[in-house]
């Protein structure tokens, strides 16, 4: 145990991570030295910041808390603090349950964690972060909360009503991250699309994007969690014309079917949502469209999945994922619906679904053999530079596989890579030029 050492666990998503990196920095101001998701914690102090979206993270959250509360019995640790999205639902009862916990913090109040330990550090308003990415990429959060109320989503009771961050505050971060050396920015929010709207009711994504991309040394935005309904398609003249713009989308689709849209409360069609990928792909010819679908949704019949799986062959998605409804107290579809698809049914579905778009996924891929992509380097693992091509986003997307040779290739730098094989997700290339 190293005193003035702090574990900092991060469990869910890239906007927690976000708020891990912001604390990081606190910490840091306050004097203490800290790891983010060590193999092998060794601080003092550890703060684990949860996920609570659904059933499996919650119950990830659960079990990592009681492994340190444990560690804390033995010795191991002196203090535990409990953040994010899990405690800002569950606060009082995880305080009844695991009462080891010196302090549990909710979603926004986490930056009094450091008051706590007796330091006044004030944060500033720089957006600065201890990065825990590699330093040639990072995630941007440009709001918070949620404004709409899908049935089955738990988010709007988590973190609230959308707030947009002022532009300015957001275009500075980005100059600071950017002075810090990264390339690559990570456009995140629970809804991308409907940022502005809190603040004059209407949609500023595009003008926000456009001027992202004008600050010297941003050299790929990527976007990621935009919704169909109302979708703001000036946007789309934004990716098709700034070059640092990727040509790529993560819009959250869920399903299909009219029925089950219907039931979710999505506010979209089969056939606006069919006509609106048929602009995206015409707006922007050559993006890649990610996006998530959901399966086994109280009411969903087999002829609903069908529709589903047809819908998938016709849009081809560059990249999917893909879960299994999984009830969510609280939520209208919680409390309005009977869970009346058997889980095994909903696995059976979720399977067929993604070896649906492995197929698909393998037959992009492969076309993409031959052609020179630009692309950026992550790491170095085994006998492979991994990299990503503007099509990939980390951690999620396929990756690009350049065998170690003579030529020595620096992490964070760009490459021209010529495509020589694929498999189902990777691609295979050597450096040209």
């Amino acid at each position: 145990m190293k005193a003035g050492h702090v574990d900092v666990i991060t469990m869910g998503c890239s906007k927690n991570l976000v708020d891990s990196e912001t604390l990081m920095r606190l910490f840091e101001e306050a004097g203490y030295h800290c790891s983010h998701d060590p193999k092998r914690p060794q601080g003092e102090i550890a703060v684990i910041n949860t996920c609570g979206f659904i059933g499996d993270a919650k119950q990830e959250s659960i079990n990592t808390i009681l492994e340190f509360a444990k560690a804390k019995e033995d010795g191991k640790l002196k203090k535990l603090y409990v953040m994010g999205c899990l405690s800002q639902r569950y606060r009082k009862e995880l305080e009844e349950e695991i009462p080891q916990v010196d302090k549990y913090y909710g979603k926004f109040d986490y930056k009094n964690l450091i008051k706590e330990l007796g330091k006044n550090v004030e944060m500033a308003c720089d957006g600065k972060r201890v990065l825990t990415t590699p330093r040639h990429y990072a995630y941007l959060k440009i709001s918070e909360g949620c404004d709409r109320h899908c049935a089955y989503c738990a988010i709007p009771i988590i973190t609230g009503k959308h707030v947009s961050r002022p532009e300015a505050e957001i275009l500075d971060e980005v100059r600071s991250l950017v002075a810090g050396g990264v390339k690559e920015i990570q456009v995140i929010a629970q809804e991308l699309t409907y940022y502005g709207v809190d603040i004059d009711g209407k949609r500023h994504i595009a003008e926000l994007i456009d001027h992202m991309a004008d600050i010297k040394g941003v050299e790929w935005i990527r976007l990621h969690y935009a919704y169909p309904n109302q979708f703001p398609e000036d946007l789309l003249d934004v990716i098709a014309s700034r070059p640092n713009v990727c040509s790529y989308l993560d819009i959250a689709l869920q399903h299909i079917s009219d029925n089950v849209l219907s039931r979710m409360h999505r506010h979209v069609t089969k056939q606006e949502t069919m006509d609106l990928i048929t602009e995206i792909r015409r707006r922007v010819p050559g993006i890649n469209l990610r996006t998530t679908l959901l399966v086994g949704f109280p009411g969903e019949t087999e002829e609903d999945f069908n529709e589903l799986m047809e819908f998938v062959r016709w849009a081809r998605f560059e990249r999917m994922g893909a879960f299994a409804y999984s009830e969510e107290e609280g939520t209208y579809s919680a409390e309005h619906y009977k869970d009346d698809v058997p889980e095994e049914v909903k696995q059976d579905r979720l399977d067929r679904l993604m070896a649906l778009q492995q197929q698909i996924s393998a037959e992009i891929e492969a076309a993409k053999v031959g052609t020179d992509m630009r692309v950026i380097i992550d790491r170095k693992e085994g006998d492979y530079y991994i990299g990503r091509s503007e099509f990939c986003s980390p951690e999620v997307d396929p990756e690009v596989l350049i065998p170690c040779g003579a030529r020595r290739l620096r992490v964070g730098t760009f490459y021209n890579v010529h495509i020589t094989d694929s498999d189902e997700f990777d691609l295979y290339g050597e450096v040209v030029g």
